[in-house]
């Protein structure tokens, strides 16, 4: 069953220092009522951090998601958290986490650390962080701020809850630094491509970010990922999986060129025009102009093979006006997406509920076996 239409796009500038120079892209994409932007890092390439960037695009902005990449090795889990719930704060309910690894010898060497590990061991690493940062943001319930100046109390210490957490290659002790975020837990992000990481995606992420360049391709990932979701006892309905796009809008009202563009299908199998989006080493890329973009969206979402997109434009100011006041345009002319925002925080715009505090849930249950 073909639900809503959630759409994102990233904001990576490569060679941009100015954090400023996020602001306007930030607000375009809000403009068009896009559910989050993204701003990729790693500790092997220049530029700022993300989440410190995306930290001064909040204020400057209102309604939309904001995602950093976050990695997780080389990193400690505890500061790891406390710096996504810091975002949750400051965009007052907004933020995400795009949880990656650091794979490559050049990374490991930058902190005196032995060889990298096997892909396998840092997804696995990731999940623990997910798991353990999980944990810490529950470690203050809901109300345990009393801020009472009367009586002098500001904690409910009964609502302030030790965290002692062991993963693999590190240990964590709570409680968190500072409450819970609004979100509960700000949304986390996965690209599940991978198969290392698709596992850590179906346990942990609200979010799976898939390169598909086919429908079949698209709708093929997102059922394994539900199955997997479900296999760990999670409702799959609340896994979103966005398929990731790069974007090149270079042609402007023009059609895709031949095999660029959004081809006609039904049921995953190709009917004619166009051969959809082309493999690259970067992934998945369309070529062509907004409205046969428009077409694709719509053809794919209306298939179910995919909740979304998330798009990566290849010329960042230039494809991404050409995306929110072309293709987003247009999908919102058609009734396709939204044209403003019901709710405040990323997770209202993904349809997510907020997730119930462990420790408060414990609580209510044995009161309720106790009054029984």
């Amino acid at each position: 069953m073909r639900g809503l239409l959630h759409l994102a796009a990233a904001l990576d500038q490569p060679g941009v220092f100015d954090g400023g120079a996020f602001t306007g892209p930030a607000r375009l994409a809000e403009r068009g009522g896009l559910d989050f932007v993204t701003l990729d890092d790693s500790f092997g390439r220049p530029g700022p951090d993300a989440l410190a960037v995306l930290c001064r695009v909040a204020p400057a902005t209102r309604r939309i998601g904001l995602v950093p990449t976050v990695t997780t090795t080389h990193t400690d889990p505890f500061r790891v958290q406390a710096a996504v719930a810091t975002l949750d704060w400051v965009s007052r309910g907004r933020a995400g986490w795009r949880i990656d690894v650091s794979a490559t010898e050049d990374e490991a060497r930058l902190f005196g650390r032995r060889p990298a590990a096997s892909a396998d061991a840092l997804w696995r690493e990731a999940g623990e962080t997910a798991d353990a940062a999980a944990w810490l943001w529950d470690s203050w319930e809901d109300g345990a701020e009393i801020r009472d100046v009367a009586t002098g109390r500001f904690l409910d210490g009964d609502r302030v809850h030790r965290v002692d957490f062991t993963g693999s290659a590190f240990s964590v002790r709570g409680p968190s630094t500072m409450p819970r975020p609004p979100q509960g837990h700000p949304v986390r992000v996965v690209d599940a491509t991978d198969g290392d990481a698709r596992a850590v995606a179906a346990r942990h992420a609200d979010v799976a970010l898939v390169r598909a360049a086919s429908p079949a391709q698209a709708a093929d990932l997102r059922d394994r990922l539900r199955e997997q979701a479900a296999a760990f006892g999670r409702d799959p309905d609340a896994l979103r999986v966005l398929v990731s796009l790069l974007v090149d809008l270079g042609d402007g009202e023009y059609a895709a060129e031949p095999g660029w563009g959004a081809p006609l299908f039904e049921r995953g199998r190709a009917l004619g025009g166009g051969g959809g989006p082309r493999p690259t080493a970067r992934g998945p890329l369309y070529r062509g102009g907004p409205v046969d973009l428009a077409e694709l969206v719509t053809a794919w979402h209306a298939e179910g093979v995919t909740d979304g997109f998330h798009f990566v434009p290849v010329e960042p100011r230039r494809d991404l006006e050409r995306l929110v006041n072309g293709t987003v345009a247009l999908l919102q002319h058609r009734g396709l997406f939204r044209t403003f925002y019901p709710g405040s925080t990323l997770r209202e715009h993904l349809g997510l509920a907020r997730p119930a505090n462990r420790y408060a849930a414990s609580r209510a249950t044995a009161a309720a076996r106790g009054a029984s």
